[in-house]
């Protein structure tokens, strides 16, 4: 082959291999879907506008997405500021510093080029350079081109919470559950801000302890009215409300909506990461109502304490459909990974018979359905089940799998409070 004739297919390969890139497919992150680390100040993720009010340079804005074909990825981002300003933008061990200008459109400014080797979970991270206005860039979306873009996975929707999971506990057939007895115990470090734990769910209600601020934790009780409403509770029949019969001492109760309506009731208590808690609920059919009790073993008492006693209209039977779940309530960290464990759950019959719950299936919501989340699981060690979710690390558990621990063989002692 002469040089004229190498030169040509040289020239011929480069065009291909450009022209295959240009048509590869590209995808935009949304600004909606970033999140700021190690806390979301000085910045704003607004659902209808993205990142903006960036302001401070002490924390990093990041877009997470999934890599399933390794290849060649082109970063840009679609961003404008108020005044010429500087942000660093950084993927797969690179950086560069770009020039945010000053626009009000949004301009498409290619960053850089990186090659993905292997798949998995990567970000793309921007952090504030410098800036001669009042924000370092408002940023509606960061854009991926190129070939490892085929098949990518990245949350599309402004709903930012973590995927909720769940343990569903099978009940022998013919078993009546008077009484549902669960533990919970979560790790240091995971017990992060807006986490719920629940214990002890059933058809109508669920309890378990929430992660509320930097200050406040809660012990939750709740019990859905009937009827169906799914936001205002003032639109719930008088006949279809749950009514409250007692609460604890210090415990809070009211009625609640928005995700569904029903009776709730907390009591704030400091509970710790590395302890484990103990719930117990009741449940006393009385004709087309059911009255449905929580108690919280408080471990610095030594005893139980009432949280709460609602009564159920439209219902009539005992707890069915047990459950445990983990559910990550806040957005502005839904990136951050939580991880409790669920254990030593027992039922006791209204004859009287203790029955241990030693298997669990597991299940997921709609966030884990839709695939707009990829990063949850559970399982069984160490004696426990348990359930973890976000932290943008690979599933280990599918919808439907099943766990099992390893059976105890001795119930819980309870003595309960007189009254």
């Amino acid at each position: 082959m002469n040089k004229k004739t190498l030169l040509s297919a040289l020239l011929a390969i480069c065009f291909a291999a450009d022209q295959a890139f240009a048509q590869a497919p590209a995808v935009e992150l949304p600004g909606f879907a970033a999140y700021a680390d190690p806390v979301e100040e000085n910045v704003e993720i607004s659902e209808s506008n993205g990142v903006i009010h960036w302001t401070g340079n002490s924390n990093t804005v990041n877009f997470y997405f999934h890599v399933a074909n390794p290849g060649t990825l082109k970063i840009a981002l679609l961003a404008k500021a108020d005044a010429e300003s500087k942000v660093k933008v950084a993927i797969n061990g690179i950086d560069k510093i770009v020039i945010i200008p000053n626009n009000n459109d949004f301009a498409n400014i290619p960053v850089l080029q990186t090659t993905i080797k292997k798949a998995g979970f990567y970000y793309v991270s921007l952090k504030g350079v410098e800036k001669k206005g009042n924000v370092y860039a408002d940023v509606k979306a960061v854009s991926l081109s190129g070939t490892a873009v085929k098949d990518i996975q990245y949350n599309a929707k402004p709903w930012r919470r973590a995927a909720s999971v769940h343990l569903n506990y099978p009940v022998p057939e013919g078993k009546n559950v008077e009484w549902f007895y669960g533990e919970i115990k979560v790790p240091e470090g995971e017990d992060k801000l807006g986490t719920y734990f629940m214990s002890c769910g059933f058809h109508r209600g669920y309890f378990g302890m929430q992660v509320n601020s930097p200050t406040e934790r809660r012990i939750i009780f709740s019990v859905w009215d009937a009827g169906g409403e799914p936001e205002e509770r003032s639109k719930v029949k008088y006949e279809d409300q749950v009514v409250m019969l007692a609460k604890g001492d210090s415990v809070d109760a009211s009625g609640f909506g928005g995700e569904g309506t029903g009776g709730h009731s907390h009591w704030v208590y400091n509970w710790k990461a590395g302890n484990t808690y103990r719930f117990l609920m009741h449940s006393v059919p009385t004709g087309n109502t059911t009255t449905y009790t929580a108690y919280f073993y408080v471990p610095e008492h030594k005893e139980w304490k009432l949280i709460a006693s609602f009564r159920a209209p439209k219902d009539g039977k005992y707890m069915g459909h047990l459950y445990s779940f983990l559910e990550n309530f806040s957005f502005e960290n839904g990136h951050l990974g939580r991880k409790g464990y669920f254990g030593n759950h027992w039922i006791k019959t209204n004859t009287g018979e203790w029955i241990e719950l030693t298997k669990a299936k597991f299940s997921n919501d709609a966030t884990a359905k839709a695939k707009d989340r990829l990063d949850y699981g559970g399982g069984a060690e160490n004696g426990w089940f348990y359930l973890w979710n976000s932290g943008f690390k690979p599933a280990n558990a599918q919808y439907g799998d099943q766990f099992e621990r390893p059976a105890t063989g001795t119930p819980p002692v309870i003595e309960l409070p007189k009254f």
